[in-house]
């Protein structure tokens, strides 16, 4: 089984995995908790296997539900909107001082 179908099969795991928990969550919590399905034992030890700035790929196991580690499961892309995009501005001028969140 390729790399690529082992990462689909992980995240349609964990997607389960969250839709009982926010099942059990709407039922307030009650009594019993939603019972999780074991791993299945091909994707136990799945590495990221995302590109190093070595060129290598990388060898972590510890990987979240977007099927890459926490080095490389996706940065912030920055602001979008207008608003946003000026209270980064902002920070710019003063950075000890938080401005963004002061000057509305």
């Amino acid at each position: 089984m390729s790399t690529q179908e082992q990462r689909k099969r992980l995240k349609a795991y964990y997607k389960r995995s969250s839709a009982a928990f926010e099942e059990w969550r709407e039922r307030g919590y009650q009594y019993p908790p939603p019972k999780s399905e074991p791993l299945p034992p091909d994707l136990i030890g799945l590495q990221c296997g995302a590109k190093t700035r070595a060129g290598t790929p990388c060898k972590l196991k510890a990987i979240y539900a977007n099927g890459r580690c926490k080095w490389h499961g996706g940065e912030s892309t920055g602001p979008k909107t207008p608003e946003g995009k000026r209270r980064s501005a902002m920070n710019g001028f003063c950075p000890k001082k938080k401005r963004s969140h002061t000057d509305r």
